[in-house]
């Protein structure tokens, strides 16, 4: 378990005692009472970051492997004599998914405020690999029929539902571990995870497209990036069964055994409508800059390299190689960002980003409409180090809206929500869109409009990096920091 070790606040005369300094090991050990500090382990936090940062790689391979691969995936499951119709159906399974994303965070949400964090992380990575293994061993339209499609959309719903308690859990695992003035940080490996997944599922698709020929890619070859999904989710189920529950949450189940019975019994039954209603304007903030950071991922990750290929008419391999370049100079810019965000704010980082989208998504397009090798990765690049502002940023400022006891609720159905609606929908929208108006420009109107309502959330919300969570107590690395911030606290 994390080393906590709770520094009291003391009065002069304490600060400094040699009972302070001979502190036994089981003190150092027990878990905090309320205004205390909280000093982590950083080994603890390490493996808490890897763990949840390998669940959110898990998922985002899928991803990546479904949005390179899509054109593939029409042709196996969705025949038709148009491309289009073909890629918009393959798109539309896609969205499907985020459709019940709400539902899932609905029911992991509330029951890893109820259960603990850890359980609930532990059942959605398993239902995550089992989907995604599922895609893989479904048999083509042609050897079953319309049966094919249908089970392709049973195992996105599954993915689907499975996530909604995903993202949600991992940042508030990681924001709940970490030393208040490292949440930046620690939160950005999280969207690195993210990248990670991104880039190795569009990588193998990449390799595979290069190294085999269209009829052995459409016939088995686009199977193995799928089934590769269970060993993954093994590994890192065993990963999150080595860890223990969060100090935050740990810390509100010792309060509550503490109290009276039915007090208990009614915090240990805390309604949707309270995690919704009771918190009604933080979840508000949370759909507006869960939509911009959504809309312009998905747009960037998910739809470009259809974009390209689709739209375009580049060269597919080619195009895949650029995206990747992209995440790749994304994933070395990550934890960097996340410092920044934790030594100016979290509001200034993504503020910025929201200013670059609306100014830059116009320019940017007309780069990669441009159509050469360069200008492509010019304007990829651009869109790529403005969507790290809210990479490296969401994982520690969204926990930050909520309170420990509803924050895994509030925050899986806030981030499900706004990414059922318009962040997972993005392709299928931009891709009709196009197809109804014939402007290929719709992608950057799209983004700055998502920039404008992220701005609103940015002005709205309050800073909260280098400050404990709400409901929570201090966090520090050291004991010294914990008696100096005591110490402070009694000065005041």
């Amino acid at each position: 378990m994390p080393t906590q070790s709770p520094i009291a606040p003391r009065s002069d005369t304490e600060a400094g005692g040699p009972a302070n300094a001979a502190r036994p090991r089981s003190a150092a050990r027990r878990r905090p009472a309320p205004g205390e500090v909280t000093v982590v382990d950083p080994a603890m936090v390490k493996r808490a970051v890897s763990a949840a940062a390998l669940g959110n790689a898990m998922e985002w391979f899928d991803f990546g492997v479904y949005s390179y691969i899509a054109v593939t995936l029409g042709h196996v499951f969705f025949p038709s004599g148009n491309p289009t119709a073909q890629l918009l159906s393959t798109f539309g399974a896609f969205a499907a998914a985020f459709l019940v994303r709400p539902i899932g965070g609905m029911v992991f949400g509330p029951l890893g405020d109820r259960i603990g964090r850890q359980k609930v992380l532990a059942i959605t990575m398993i239902m995550m690999a089992v989907g995604t293994f599922a895609i893989g061993l479904i048999p083509s339209y042609a050897t079953i029929g319309v049966g094919a499609p249908i089970l392709l959309l049973v195992a996105r719903l599954v993915q689907g539902f499975s996530t909604g308690g995903e993202y949600g859990g991992a940042s508030t695992f990681i924001a709940e571990y970490a030393p208040d003035k490292k949440r930046g940080f620690l939160g950005s490996w999280l969207e690195f995870g993210t990248l990670a997944g991104y880039v190795g599922g569009a990588g193998l698709v990449t390799l595979m497209t290069a190294l085999l020929s269209t009829e052995d890619l459409n016939s088995w070859g686009w199977r193995i990036p799928f089934l590769i999904a269970g060993p993954m989710g093994i590994i890192g189920l065993y990963l999150r069964m080595r860890l223990e529950e969060t100090p935050a949450f740990a810390q509100l189940e010792k309060e509550a055994r503490a109290k009276e019975k039915e007090r208990r019994a009614a915090e240990k039954r805390i309604g949707i409508r309270e995690m919704i209603f009771g918190q009604w304007r933080a979840m508000l903030l949370c759909v507006g800059l869960v939509l911009v950071f959504n809309v312009t991922d998905y747009m960037l990750l998910s739809y470009m390299p259809s974009y390209l290929t689709s739209e375009l008419k580049y060269d597919s391999t080619h195009g895949l190689l650029v995206v990747l370049g992209v995440m790749v100079v994304m994933m070395a810019v990550q934890p960097f960002a996340g410092k920044l965000s934790d030594r100016f704010g979290r509001r200034p980082v993504i503020a910025a980003g929201c200013l670059g989208f609306l100014v830059l998504s116009v320019p940017a397009l007309l780069l990669i409409r441009q159509g050469s090798l360069v200008a492509i990765a010019l304007g990829m690049a651009a869109l790529g180090l403005l969507l790290v502002c809210f990479t490296s940023s969401m994982p520690s400022a969204l926990p930050a809206l909520f309170p420990t006891k509803v924050r895994y609720g509030s925050l899986s159905i806030g981030f499900n929500v706004s990414v059922s609606l318009f962040g997972g929908t993005t392709p299928l929208v931009v891709t009709a869109l196009i197809g109804a108006t014939g402007n290929k420009m719709m992608p950057a109107y799209y983004m700055m409009a998502a920039a404008v309502i992220g701005g609103i959330a940015v002005f709205l919300m309050s800073e909260s990096a280098g400050k404990p969570l709400p409901g929570s107590p201090p966090a520090v690395e050291t004991e010294r920091e914990a008696r100096e911030l005591a110490g402070a606290t009694t000065a005041r």
